[in-house]
């Protein structure tokens, strides 16, 4: 044994003792003293008061109701934001007590401000109290202007003001001038306006996931205050961590599993992560980025990179082209890295390697288990290690679970103690335990003690067992299923895996949740390290000793070792109902037999998951190999896991979920004429798959079928259209499929079809007229398609998506229900006279051409116009009068000298590479429009001043030097003091940034093509406190050689009079020259 662990056990012990005589000498004041381990501090302005709602949504429901609202609080609960619901409360002259108690406990108030919405004098009582609480309570609010003009609420004029003049015609001066200073306050208050959108879908997403980010971060660390001893860990990593120091420090937080080093971690993140630029959780690295070892290091190293950076930038599937990426892009950034359970060398190096990687200030935090991983990295030269929690911490700890407070009740103290004492002080071990123990009788807890003291000894495992013994046989059952096969999986999914093995799989879940075996994290089920690795050794020693000798006898088969023992020895029985197989654990080559999977007659769940590299070199999967048992549900083989032979199945009736997804050497799908339950079929970037069996047409019960990047299928087989109960197909990047069979107008539940870039597609079968469940049909980049149906009425369809189809001429009327058409990038120069009446369509894209002007009934209803015509010297007054126009895309005008006024609808205009482009002879009357006039090097003065004065959302131009206009300024550098003595201070300031942005490349590059982040911070300057900015950064395009002016807007909540600002681009080759301050 190890002695310094066995001094501790001493120590410990004559700790408990003593603690315990002063335990029963304090019988009359039961709590714990606790003095050493307080709460984390939680923001005043947030913590202080009671919220009972996150969100409380003020609206006219004649207005929004039915549409806008209902889809976007369905949105809300699928993200899981709580929202205040009215339906009980009835309507009358005011608000009442009620309403009023639910605004004021609701965190965040949601505002749909819309036309009738002034008509109301119930909503603008509502919003007089809204802005009460703004006030008074820090209470977030976000007006949303949903189909009016924001200066229509600010200076009550349109249908707004008149609405608001009808409402007040008999209301007292009093009541009138608290409803005009709401409206005031809530229409200069950052929000969101409908006019900016082009789909509400798109909108909605925005709105929930801004929710959500802001519930998130405002979410006070009280969080943590129940954590008992973490005042003391704060206060040591504090002195490690040396936040005042501008050196990159990396630390490590080193400890046995289950001691608590991902949640020191989270907690210094959550406290301290808003003083940085950047920062970044990276959760379990161990599971998402786990390196397999067939792959070599550099490409593994890349994955990692990739990942890493993506989640740092917030920027999904960012492409990574060489190793020191993370160097160039944070190299200048004051970034906090948290790595979460560290357990490669490779991880260390891919993202963190030397400290010179990270702008000055930065800290990276490594947590692990393995300390030779800490003292082998040269850069780490501060460690942390977690100790054991001291006797009265672990106590408390224990009794936070066994009895919901830091102490025993009345009579349990000395069966408290003593369970605490055996548990050997692990945190994770005294959270479970004391899950366990929780509502047990005393006569339950000492009928438990001494099973749990003859099985409890140093092993951790033992600890967590006997958690797992007390539990029915059926949730050990579902405990097993979760640590080897569904550990981080989608909870509906789980339910629907595990229906047909479980009575009720849901309860299960609870009860396991409940005893903290698994925590279901919003739509995932989650089970700590240590409790799947104690369900993998459960599985390989029982039932009975014989499965130890004999892998092929048990239940689940999750050790690679034992898996290819099993495969290639041909000794799987009817008992193994499951398998889960990383390739990448191989340390040899692996045979599968032919008839390895013939005794496994109850097989039901087959995974093959390879993380990342290619395993075709020690996977041999012989050509005559004979699969599957009949009660297979789940298959599963995962990216390169090549099959490139023959597949003779065994029936699969109970075939549920196939993937083979990203498998680039299968050529052919097995038989799946029995499969007449399968409903999920993933084949994407399948390359090398020529074809679909004529067998699928017998797979009735199939709804998802995604065939994304199969480059070689060229046809579907006639039978396709027996899969009757189809709701989803995915086509996109086929792009040797030359037309889809006349069969798929049987597939008549078809909801969602996607078929971009298949570009031999020439037209498509009448028969597509059937599917009047259709939603959704894209076809971007279809090259070859010349034509489109006549004669169908698509009554289901939402979107059409025609973009790039650049043969297609005529646009027939298909559906008159269509909301988005694309119809940019085609050679339709006429749409149906009836598209007028189309009552749903919001959003009509079309390209220019002379003769559209011909068609008046389509001028009314086009919403982005894309022109590219290089001999263009005018913009068409027929174009200035399209009504509707939000986006105007204007590319390559050459001899385009002026713009005329154009409508006030236009919220983006676009003006690239227009050389003679010198007048701007209009106004702007959106102010949150997006302006680009990239390479426009003819403007005038009256144009430049015009384009930055207007914008507050985006807007470039070309440029040497930022205007004067521009209050605070650094005439060199990306950064400057700004001193806001002459304007009295507020706790939001709304601030107008100009910079001067330039190429220092010699040539255009792909690379410096793709979108640019600029971030900015805002510290104070007497003590460089970070300040809070709303929105963080801005995502650019990059400028050509050409210098040029950036212009955005953004609310910083300023500290004092003196602030120091600061930019910065994530490209080495742009260099920010110059750099602006105003308040507008």
């Amino acid at each position: 044994m190890n002695p310094s662990f066995f001094l501790g056990i001493v120590v410990a012990a004559i700790d408990f003792f003593m603690l315990f005589r002063i335990f029963r000498f304090q019988q009359e004041n039961k709590e714990i003293d606790s003095s050493s381990a307080s709460p984390s501090s939680v923001s005043p302005s947030t913590s202080s008061h009671n919220w009972t709602h996150q969100v409380f949504p003020s609206f006219r429901g004649e207005d929004v109701r039915r549409n806008f609202l209902s889809h976007i609080q369905k949105e809300f609960q699928r993200k899981g934001i709580t929202t205040f619901v009215d339906n009980e409360i009835k309507r009358g002259e005011s608000i009442g007590p009620k309403l009023i108690h639910a605004i004021r406990g609701s965190k965040i108030a949601l505002v749909l401000l819309s036309k009738n919405y002034a008509s109301s004098s119930w909503c603008l009582d509502e919003l007089v109290e809204i802005m009460k609480c703004k006030e008074e309570l820090g209470q977030t609010v976000l007006p949303i202007f949903y189909k009016i003009d924001p200066s229509d609420v600010k200076k009550l004029t349109g249908k707004f003001g008149s609405a608001f003049k009808n409402i007040c015609a008999c209301k007292t001066n009093e009541i009138i001038r608290k409803w005009r200073q709401a409206l005031a306050k809530v229409a200069t208050t950052t929000g969101y306006s409908s006019r900016n959108w082009d789909n509400e879908a798109d909108m909605i997403e925005k709105i929930s996931s801004d929710i959500l980010k802001m519930l998130n971060y405002t979410t006070p660390s009280s969080d943590f205050g129940g954590l008992i001893g973490m005042e003391a860990h704060m206060k040591k990593m504090e002195q490690l961590l040396c936040l005042d120091s501008d050196e990159v420090r990396m630390i490590g937080i080193w400890g046995p599993s289950g001691i608590g080093k991902t949640i020191i971690a989270r907690v210094l993140f959550n406290q301290f992560n808003g003083s940085f630029e950047l920062s970044v959780f990276v959760e379990n690295i161990k599971e998402l980025m786990c390196r397999p070892l067939c792959s070599d290091d550099y490409s593994t190293k890349l994955h990692i990179q990739r990942q890493f950076m993506s989640q740092i930038t917030n920027h999904k599937e960012m492409e990574i082209c060489h190793l020191g990426v993370v160097q160039d892009m944070l190299h200048d950034k004051k970034v906090l890295v948290v790595l979460d359970n560290i357990d490669q060398s490779i991880q260390l190096d891919a993202i963190a390697k030397e400290t010179c990687w990270f702008g000055q200030g930065s800290r990276i935090i490594i947590t692990t288990h393995d300390q030779k991983l800490l003292k082998a990295h040269d850069d780490i030269n501060h460690i942390y290690k977690v100790g054991f929690p001291s006797a009265s911490e672990a106590c408390q700890i224990f009794c936070m679970y066994a009895f919901g407070q830091k102490f025993p009740k009345d009579g349990f103290e000395d069966l408290a103690w003593q369970v605490t004492k055996l548990l050997g002080g692990l945190p994770l071990g005294l959270r479970v335990m004391g899950s366990h123990f929780r509502g047990m009788s005393k006569e339950e807890w000492i009928n438990a003690l001494p099973r749990l003291k003859t099985r409890l000894d140093s092993s951790i495992q033992s600890i967590l067992k006997f958690s797992y013994d007390a539990l029915w046989d059926e949730d050990k059952d579902l405990f097993l299923h979760i640590a080897c096969l569904f550990n981080n999986k989608r909870t509906s999914k789980v339910e629907e895996h595990l229906a047909h093995k479980f009575l009720d799989v849901r309860q299960g879940l609870y009860v396991l949740a409940e005893k903290c075996l698994i925590s279901i994290d919003t739509e995932w089920i989650k089970m700590h390290n240590l409790l799947e690795q104690l369900g993998k050794e459960i599985v390989r020693h029982e039932p009975g000793h014989q499965s130890i000798c004999d892998p092929g006898k048990r239940q689940l088969l999750v050790d690679a070792r034992d898996i290819c023992e099993v495969l290639t020895d041909d000794t799987g029985s009817s008992s193994v109902i499951g398998i889960h197989f990383d390739p990448s654990e191989l340390l040899g080559e692996l045979n599968i037999s032919e008839g390895a999977f013939e005794g496994m007659s109850n097989l039901k769940f087959l995974r093959f998951k390879c993380t990342y590299g290619d395993q075709s070199d020690k996977l041999y999967l012989p050509k005559g190999l004979s699969l599957l048992s009949p009660k297979l549900t789940t298959m599963g083989l995962f990216s390169d896991v090549m099959f490139a032979f023959q597949f003779l199945y065994e029936p699969l009736e109970n075939l549920k979920w196939m993937v083979l997804s990203y498998s680039k050497n299968l050529k052919e799908l097995p038989n799946l004429s029995t499969a007449t339950k399968l409903q999920e079929l993933f084949l994407i970037d399948c390359t090398s798959l020529v074809e679909l069996p004529s067998s699928i047409g017998n797979a009735i019960s199939l709804q998802t079928l995604h065939l994304g990047e199969c480059k070689s299928i060229v046809e579907l087989p006639s039978c396709f259209g027996n899969a009757i109960n189809l709701s989803w197909l995915n086509l996109s990047g086929c792009s040797s499929l030359v037309e889809l069979p006349s069969s798929i107008g049987n597939a008549t539940n078809l909801e969602i079809l996607h078929m971009d870039m298949c570009t031999d597609v020439v037209k498509l079968p009448s028969s597509i007229g059937n599917l009047y469940k259709l939603r959704e049909f894209t076809l971007k980049g279809c090259l070859k398609l010349e034509i489109l149906p006549t004669n169908i009425n698509l009554e289901s369809l939402d979107e059409l998506n025609l973009t790039d189809c650049l043969l297609l001429k005529r646009f027939p009327e298909i559906s008159t229900n269509i909301k988005h058409l694309y119809l940019n990038g085609t050679a339709v120069e006429e749409v149906p006279s009836s598209i007028k009446s189309w009552s749903r369509l919001d959003d009509l894209h079309m390209s220019y051409s002379e003769s559209l002007k011909k068609f008046p009934h389509a001028l009314d209803i086009i919403t982005t116009l894309y022109v590219n015509d290089l001999e263009m010297h005018e913009i068409p007054l027929w174009v200035t009068k399209i009504s509707c126009l939000r986006g105007l895309k204007l590319n390559g005008c050459k001899k385009l000298v002026s713009l005329p006024q154009l409508p006030d609808s236009l919220s983006y205009l676009e003006a690239v590479n227009c050389e003679s482009l010198e007048r701007l002879d209009f106004s702007f009357y959106n102010p949150k429009i997006y302006l680009n006039f990239v390479n426009c090097f003819k403007l005038n003065k009256e144009a430049r001043e015009l384009i930055i004065q207007t914008s507050t959302d985006y807007a470039v131009l070309p440029g040497g030097e930022v205007p004067a206009k521009f209050t605070y300024r650094a005439n060199r550098g990306n950064s400057m003091i700004v001193n806001l003595n002459h304007r009295p201070l507020s706790t939001t300031s709304r601030f107008k940034a100009c910079i001067l942005l330039v190429n220092k490349g010699d040539k255009e590059n792909e690379a410096n093509r793709r979108d640019l982040m600029v971030t900015y911070r805002i510290m104070d300057k007497h003590n460089l406190s970070v300040v809070p900015c709303r929105p963080t950064y801005h995502f650019i395009r990059p400028p050509t050689l050409a210098e040029h002016l950036y212009t955005f807007e953004f609310e910083a909540d300023v500290t004092s009079n003196e602030h120091i600002f600061e930019f910065k681009v994530d490209n080495n080759e742009m260099v920010i020259q110059e750099c602006g301050v105003l308040q507008p």
